[in-house]
């Protein structure tokens, strides 16, 4: 199969994750009803939150964790209809094959490379792993490694930093046997033992926390009866964003990153504890195709950047981007909410008037 054709049929199928701590990729098996992605991605968190193609943003219930394969099965969002991704057979796999690599390094969404394998089973802690030369970095964490015919033959996992292009994938064997172990127990929070691979349930877990087969402690997946919140400044934020209506944990989008839709504008906040700021930029529409209409454009920006007080109105290459900074220290619920309440209500207004009366266009998204 052509490598276009394998991505065009895989990419509806990729699942973007985010938590509180950072963000990463995941699959759907439909044979399964599952999202499939790494361990390390939900990091002990019991509910993340997920966006595909074909979906907008929800949340997304964690079912079952395994940190010695470093795997975990999430809920697919109800009454979307996702594509087949089939497993392929790792017995078949030989050094030289070629690969595709598929998730969100960096943040930059459904990212294709491709490769080939350059040992099939690299040996590391025990257990054997795909080792390949197509290019993976953080965020591609939890998505599929894909041959020739689109089928998944590995979960891309880890690198070595430092090395050039040595990525590896947890076989899919492995994923095959996690699946058919969990499956019967669909819809109950479990973890596997790191220890002996006992799958530990509510029922069978010994004093709350240990593996009833050898005693190792586990911890499962369950929904804490109050939400862990962020701290400090993070914790700040959330609170003017409740404030203001928004649904937090919708809003996350990685450590200490948050974005929410005001209108037709789409308003994306971060906080950098090394240069004590808080951002709030509201990326708005385009620059007009017509080229006569972008010196009056230009004209009605500046001046209402001398108007409208707290606000900056500036351009990065097409975009026009609607700003406000905020020191941290000076940060409080009053004064955030009433910040961020003025962003919202004229990202929105300033994205429809730039569009109505100078020839703006809508921003270029990526889905």
């Amino acid at each position: 199969m052509p490598t276009q054709e394998v991505i065009e049929r895989v990419h509806p199928a990729i699942i973007q994750i985010a938590t509180q701590s950072g963000t990463g990729t995941g699959f759907y098996l439909r044979e399964y009803d599952l999202i499939v992605t790494n361990d390390h991605v939900v990091q002990d968190t019991q509910e993340v939150t997920i966006a595909g193609k074909t979906f907008e943003k929800a949340l997304s219930r964690v079912w079952y964790t395994d940190r010695k394969h470093d795997l975990a099965f999430l809920q697919p969002p109800a009454g979307i209809e996702l594509p087949v991704l089939p497993l392929g057979h790792y017995e078949t796999l030989k050094d030289g094959d070629e690969v595709i690599a598929i998730g969100h390094p960096f943040g930059l969404n459904y990212t294709a490379t491709q490769g080939v394998i350059s040992k099939v089973d690299r040996i590391r802690e025990g257990l054997k792993f795909i080792q390949i030369d197509a290019a993976i970095n953080p965020g591609n964490s939890g998505g599929p490694l894909v041959n020739e015919k689109g089928e998944v033959i590995g979960v891309n996992s880890f690198i070595i930093r430092g090395g050039d292009n040595l990525g590896f994938a947890l076989p899919v064997y492995y994923l095959q046997t996690a699946l058919q172990l969990y499956a019967p127990h669909k819809g109950t929070p479990s973890t596997r033992c790191p220890s002996c691979d006992t799958l530990v349930l509510p029922d069978t877990i010994d004093s709350a926390k240990y593996c009833p087969a050898c005693g190792t402690e586990v911890k499962l997946p369950e929904l804490p009866e109050k939400e862990i919140e962020p701290v400090g400044v993070a914790k700040t934020i959330e609170n003017i964003l409740r404030e203001l209506g928004k649904d937090v944990k919708l809003a996350r989008s990685g450590a200490n990153r948050w974005e929410v839709k005001e209108g037709s504008a789409r308003i994306k906040i971060s906080y950098n504890p090394e240069n004590y700021f808080i951002a709030g930029d509201a990326y708005l529409c385009q620059l007009p195709p017509d080229g006569t209409k972008i010196k009056p454009l230009y004209q009605f920006l500046l001046q209402e950047n001398y108007r409208v007080n707290g606000l900056v109105l500036s351009c990065a290459s097409q975009n026009i981007i609607l700003s406000c900074i905020i020191y941290d220290l000076d940060i409080s619920k009053e004064l955030g909410a009433g910040m961020f309440n003025t962003l919202f209500k004229n990202a929105d207004h300033y994205d429809d008037l730039l569009k109505t009366e100078y020839g703006c266009v809508d921003r270029l998204e990526e889905v």
